[in-house]
């Protein structure tokens, strides 16, 4: 996921304003997740949160030997009110990126996923060149002849895209001056709207939209490649203020504990059916 400019305008202004903190030893930490991006996290009927992401957040704190809370925030506003002492981590598939490190810090990536568009299964956009392809790219990478032949067979659409994601500014750069983009609050919002034909196309990440093929009884399906690469940064990552090294080194220690141990790969396989365990 990746802020808007505006807003990582706004957490930079945050930042530059934050009181630095002292080392401190760290015994309690909250921790923010959407509970609305499943299944990465969700909110659960008893309005606990459960998801990959939560059930990591255990096994993390315990190793890090930290008292953690899990709360749930606005997407949007998660970065200025980390940087506001509002709580400690944001853990909410936040991808690691060079813009982001302007303004908080990272720890090592826990997850590493690839991203896709989806359309109705029966829509005319459906199986549009290079379905069940995999495609690298880079940053501001253009000229990739796949993303080339979607341009073309996508003009005139309307593509929706969840708010100040990373997704988002790929949309916009790519397929902005020949589709309509649609912007939403929540994931959840944009899969209803493409389910009941309110606009042809959604992007995100390619994990939560399995889950969201299921909760949409296979109405909708992938359509062109599947895109990885360092685009979408290095990875999913814990955010945490740039003042709390000390925080993000002990959690960096328990994702690299949760990896070499397989607890990563159990989880994701539990929640995802697939590892996205970052691979080097």
């Amino acid at each position: 996921m990746k802020l808007s400019t505006a807003l990582l305008s706004c957490a930079m202004t945050a930042a530059a304003f934050a009181a630095p903190a002292s080392a401190k030893d760290w015994t309690k930490a909250t921790i923010t997740l959407e509970g609305a991006y499943a299944p990465w996290n969700l909110t659960n009927a008893d309005g606990s949160l459960g998801g990959f992401e939560p059930e990591l957040a255990k096994v993390l704190c315990e190793r890090a030997k930290i008292e953690c809370t899990l709360v749930a925030s606005d997407w949007d506003g998660m970065i200025p009110a980390l940087n506001a002492g509002k709580f400690d981590v944001i853990m909410d598939a936040l991808s690691i990126t060079d813009e982001r490190k302007q303004v908080i810090d990272f720890t090592i990536p826990y997850a590493a996923t690839p991203a896709a568009f989806a359309t109705a299964k029966d829509s005319p956009l459906a199986n549009a060149s290079g379905t069940g392809a995999t495609i690298k790219m880079t940053p501001g990478q253009t000229g990739v002849k796949e993303i080339e032949a979607l341009k073309e067979a996508f003009k005139g659409k309307t593509i929706g895209i969840q708010a100040a994601t990373v997704y988002a500014k790929f949309v916009y750069d790519n397929f902005g001056s020949i589709a309509e983009i649609r912007e939403y609050k929540t994931g959840a919002d944009r899969d209803l709207d493409l389910q009941n034909g309110r606009i042809d196309l959604g992007f995100d990440d390619a994990v939560y939209f399995n889950n969201a093929f299921e909760a949409a009884n296979g109405a909708l399906a992938f359509t062109g490649p599947e895109i990885v690469g360092s685009i979408w940064g290095e990875g999913e990552g814990l955010g945490i203020r740039k003042a709390d090294t000390d925080l993000r080194d002990k959690f960096s220690e328990a994702i690299k504990s949760a990896l070499a141990d397989g607890t990563v790969k159990t989880l994701s396989m539990k929640w995802f059916k697939v590892d996205v365990s970052p691979q080097n």
